[in-house]
């Protein structure tokens, strides 16, 4: 992985500390705070709309399109996350975990 890649997945891990920051101290005209105190039902459905968004768009082949709405699933998935309590780097370390397992020997290893 390039030091450009690298860097480029750091804006992840900010944007996640910018949502946590959001949440510990909402302003009233923060569009993340707002989803925030809206609950987690709110968030989940958000990122369900932006998932289907980015499925769809997928489907057309225009890769701004994809771009943009992938953009709009990470940002509403870091939100839900916070909304939820599970913080980002503890996603990464379950991904880190799976490292290196292949898909079915991974989910054989599951619960149930």
């Amino acid at each position: 992985m390039s030091m450009t890649e690298k860097h480029r997945l750091e804006v992840l891990a900010s944007l996640a500390d910018t949502i946590a920051a959001r949440q510990a101290s909402p302003a009233a005209d923060s569009y993340t705070a707002k989803l925030l105190s809206d609950g987690v039902e709110k968030c989940a459905k958000k990122f369900g709309e932006e998932a289907i968004e980015t499925a769809l768009a997928s489907m057309t082949g225009d890769q701004v399109h994809i771009t943009s709405e992938t953009a709009d699933v990470l940002y509403h998935l870091l939100v839900l996350l916070a909304a939820c309590d599970v913080p980002l780097s503890g996603v990464m370390v379950e991904l880190e975990r799976r490292f290196g397992l292949s898909g079915l020997e991974e989910k054989a290893g599951r619960r149930p």
